[in-house]
């Protein structure tokens, strides 16, 4: 599919701002007063940023709001409620913590619970997608709460934990790459069955079905060569997972390298961000004979 740089953002930015927020309201790290304002303001600052560039992406943004409405169906409008919850949790519980000196352990774990179960619900949105099959499997929101787990860790200054987890982050999207790669060609979809003329015999594309573009082939179908894919693999997995590991468990800590191993880790979410994006074949691109 077509990796809008506003989906890549909103998925990148609101994972790592919501994961840091789960981090907070379990108290860790365990601060108060303006240190504390800090990592509240980085949290919903990211969270915040990739909410709204998801915005960009909608033909009428005005009409983002009626989004809402459509929370028994929608994985998107059950997001947007679940980001407005985590967010009035978490921003309840950030102001005890920075103005009253008080922390309220039920609160905060419920604004945790939220706001994982946002990132959960983004996920969803791409998981239900049978059309497209490298999403449609329970790896894409274990990767997405993994990341926001990681990702998190890292800005919270949790090294203990964030040097395993990006152990685990990696070696889960190495397979999901693996796996994935196989998923399209296992589904019973193909040209013959995409374009109904699977009765006649084999098909195969002579020429498109029209001279000009238009939303699907523009928005639903997008191919990325197999070796730029796997140079983009390599860098994503490296800035995402090697780098900061290295920096975080064998050199010697200090907070410049850590800054540079949140950098690192951050710029690898976005590669991957895009090839998640980029490498999802929707099964429309048979009929086009994109395949």
């Amino acid at each position: 599919m077509h990796p809008a740089r506003s989906l890549i953002l909103f998925t990148s930015l609101s994972g790592l701002g919501f994961g840091l927020l789960a981090w907070l309201g379990l108290g860790i790290p365990d601060v108060d007063g303006w240190v504390a304002f800090v990592f509240f303001a980085m949290g919903f600052g990211l969270a915040g940023i990739g909410l709204l560039s998801s915005t960009a992406h909608l033909g009428h943004p005005e009409r983002a709001l009626k989004a809402f409405s459509q929370w028994r169906s929608s994985w998107l409008s059950r997001e947007a409620w679940l980001a407005i919850f985590a967010m009035a949790a978490m921003g309840l519980y950030a102001i005890g913590v920075i103005f009253l000196g008080t922390k309220w352990p039920l609160l905060g774990a419920l604004g945790s619970v939220l706001s994982l179960l946002t990132v959960a619900a983004t996920s969803m949105i791409y998981t239900q997608l049978k059309t497209v099959p490298r999403w449609n499997h329970w790896t894409t929101p274990l990767l997405f709460l993994t990341y926001a787990v990681v990702g998190g860790a890292l800005l919270a200054g949790q090294v203990a934990v964030a040097a395993p987890g990006l152990i685990v982050l990696g070696a889960l999207q190495l397979w999901a790459w693996q796996e994935g790669d196989k998923r399209f060609s296992a589904r019973p979809t193909n040209m013959e069955s995409a374009t109904g003329l699977g009765t006649i015999g084999s098909v195969r594309a002579f020429e498109p079905p029209h001279t000009g573009g238009n939303y699907l082939t523009h928005e639903m179908i997008h191919v990325v060569g197999r070796k730029h894919a796997f140079k983009l693999r390599l860098i994503a997995f490296g800035l995402m997972a090697v780098v900061p590991w290295i920096i975080l468990f064998v050199l010697p800590f200090s907070h410049v390298l850590a800054a540079l191993a949140i950098i690192s880790h951050v710029a690898g979410v976005f590669v991957s961000r895009w090839l998640f994006f980029a490498e999802a074949e929707h099964v429309v691109g048979l009929y086009y004979g994109k395949r």
